[in-house]
């Protein structure tokens, strides 16, 4: 494929993303998703609205709601960092900053007007940093955008903030790259404390080279130094930040081939038939997309242009007559065609086209996960600046491989399939639950094995868009509990300790902005930071949650989760969680030994009884109480059904004892 015809394909891909589904192959034969019993669960049949939408929860409670401010009310959220008690909200306008040192009182920081997409953020200690990929965005943060084709005044890349006056943010650097910045992920490496690396993952078409110096856009296989299926890797000098640059360009997409996917849902291609038709009939232009064989409509300035070139290859001037436009009509299936091209054969190399959306770093680990359209990817990050594929998982049932989460212990690995980009219904009862869903894998031997997927458990209407999102793990000790984002199908909170079987514990949803139509709003991430719930809403401004004890969390769980502080949390990086020695921390094994019923009734009675008279001795009484109960919970791990549990109890129990004493 030429250059010309690679960019316009991104280009046409871009302005039609829209108005298309997922294209792809015949779907898998699995049931719709049964009809959820609105007796059963609060979520469904909410009364829409903006400010004023019927709301629906279950063992979480909302203490905060925060409107955003004039001026980046009604413009979307993106999402969030954390930084000390400071919430960095993203939105398309600039980076909104809230005080959250109560909670259930966020304060506004400041809003820093800087326009652009997605504006999506991160932060490590002074500094912090913002995604730039559309062609509004300025140098300057100027609004009005860039008018023209080449501009040395347009910015796709990576800002670079001093945030040291978190209330006077300053740009320090503004680092330009060949496809700007969708989402990027900060990179902490434990062997280089000088200085911090960020991946970006750039969707965009590639730049021209007369805008950005070494931008090239013929393909991989014509070009070594191609912008395509590479990741820009920018290295951040801590102590001199105006010096950040792009250090490398990675391929971890090398040998990879197609895979396929699902064919659009009934209801897509239901009402895609019936806008076609309803075009047709008033004139328009329609097209099926080859691969799935879905209808199109085609407008605005793709017709424009299409009708222009008709009337120069004949050699006219002015506007279109009829035969012009039957003349396109005739041949715009055949442009579709070329442009798009036929389903993927698998097998085939993947198309240039493609990225990583997220990348998901555990940098204790020296993994990261990356979320890559038609893959999801093990990657070693053990060099920073030279990441390494371990392992490639595809799937049919996903659309577009959009983000990724590990378990705390490195042994699982979650991915979320953003089928429909966000901006689509695809929670509704005739979406099968594989579809829009999580796939958690095991990793075995830096290998991923499928397990099982998650999806929320209830419908939305077709004017709720809604598909998972971003989230992150709840520190609940011994288990792995997340909270994660699914647009207007509001919050879910879910245990995925059984990788096989995971399963809801709490939620929060809102009505539909709108009844009449689908309108843009809900949840984009949602992320616990030191003992919050704390979500980006789309809409609306910002959400912040707390955990109500249930049948599937104790106060206990809760109260241990809580211990856990961070200084700082960025949205696509993953802290190792340690729990600092606390009776919550014992107590929390204690119940979930008891949840599992894999000690008797009297032991659970002994054992909580005994943490309770050391939790009220003094320290040296304290610790030999405590040191008497390791000994005793050391006989009953070899009868439990969950002897690793019970070890985790004496180890709690033990480090009670050392702290006691210290």
């Amino acid at each position: 494929m030429s250059t010309f015809g690679l960019s316009a394909r991104l280009t046409l891909a871009a302005a039609l993303v829209a108005a298309t589904a997922c294209a792809g192959s015949n779907p898998p034969a699995t049931p719709p998703r049964p009809v959820v019993d609105p007796r059963m669960d609060g979520r469904v049949g909410l009364k829409a609205g903006l400010m004023d939408a019927g709301e629906a929860s279950e063992n979480m409670k909302v203490v905060a709601k925060a409107v955003s401010p004039p001026g980046f009310l009604g413009i979307t959220n993106s999402d969030l960092a954390f930084t000390g008690n400071y919430v960095i909200q993203g939105n398309y306008n600039g980076p909104v900053i809230w005080d959250i040192s109560n909670p259930a009182k966020p304060e506004l920081v400041t809003a820093f007007s800087c326009p652009a997409s997605q504006n999506d953020v991160s932060v490590y200690k002074n500094l912090m940093f913002m995604s730039a990929e559309a062609n509004n965005g300025r140098v300057d943060c100027l609004p009005g955008g860039v008018p023209d084709t080449v501009s040395a005044i347009r910015f796709r890349g990576v800002r670079v903030f001093d945030i040291t006056d978190i209330k006077n943010p300053k740009v320090v650097a503004n680092v330009q790259t060949c496809r700007g910045s969708h989402t990027h992920t900060v990179v902490e490496s434990p062997r280089d404390p000088d200085n911090i690396y960020i991946y970006v993952s750039g969707s965009a078409g590639v730049r021209s080279p007369n805008e950005l110096a070494g931008c090239v856009r013929d393909e991989p296989d014509q070009n070594a130094n191609s912008s395509l299926l590479r990741i820009e890797i920018i290295k951040v000098p801590l102590a001199n930040p105006e010096r950040s640059a792009v250090v490398n360009k990675a391929n971890i997409f090398s040998g990879l081939t197609s895979t396929p996917t699902h064919a659009p849902g009934e209801e897509d291609l239901s009402a895609a038939a019936q806008a076609a038709a309803a075009a047709r009939a008033a004139g328009g232009f329609t097209a099926k997309i080859p691969s799935s064989g879905q209808e199109i409509v085609l407008g605005g300035p793709m017709i424009r242009m299409a009708l222009d070139s008709v009337v120069k290859a004949r050699g006219g001037s002015g506007a279109p007559t009829a035969a012009d436009s039957t003349a396109l009509r005739n041949g715009l299936q055949g442009m579709v065609n070329r442009m798009f091209g036929s389903a993927p054969r698998p097998g085939a190399p993947i198309d240039a086209g493609r990225q990583c959306h997220d990348i998901t770093v555990y940098p204790s680990l020296g993994l990261a996960g990356g979320a890559c359209e038609g893959h999801g990817m093990l990657i070693d990050i053990a060099d920073p600046v030279n990441p390494v594929r371990l392992d490639a998982v595809a799937d049919s049932n996903f659309a577009y491989w959009h983000s990724a989460t590990f378990n705390n212990d490195g042994t699982k690995i979650l991915f979320s399939d953003e089928w429909g980009g966000g901006g689509a219904p695809k929670c509704r009862a005739t979406d099968k639950k594989e579809w829009g869903a999580n796939a958690i894998f095991s990793i075995k031997n830096r290998k991923m094995v499928f397990e099982s997927y998650y999806k929320i458990p209830t419908v939305q209407t077709a004017a709720e868009n809604c598909v998972a999102h971003n989230g992150s793990l709840i520190p609940i000790p011994g288990r792995d509990v997340m909270v994660q984002a699914w647009y207007q199908g509001g919050i879910s909170v879910f245990d995925w300790t059984d990788a096989a079987n995971p399963f809801e514990v709490a939620y929060f949803d809102r009505g539909p902005v709108d009844s009449t139509q689908m309108r843009m709003g809900g949840s984009w991430s949602v992320y616990w930071y030191n003992g919050a719930i704390v979500s980006s809403e789309i809409a609306r401004g910002m959400d912040v949650a707390d955990l109500v004890p249930s049948q599937y969390i104790s106060q206990n769980e809760i109260d241990a989760a809580k211990t856990v502080h961070w200084t700082h949390l960025n949205a696509q990086g993953q802290p190792k969680i340690d729990w600092p020695p606390s009776f919550a921390l014992a107590r929390s094994f204690v119940d979930q030994l008891e949840r599992k019923k894999c000690l008797s009734t009297s032991r659970i009675a002994e054992v909580r009884s005994a943490l309770l008279s050391a939790e009220r001795a003094p320290g040296t009484q304290r610790s030999s109480q405590l040191s008497a109960l390791a000994a005793q919970v050391e006989g009953d791990a070899r009868s439990s059904c969950d002897g690793a549990k019970v070890q985790m109890l004496i180890k709690a129990v033990r480090d009670l004892q050392n702290a006691t004493v210290s």
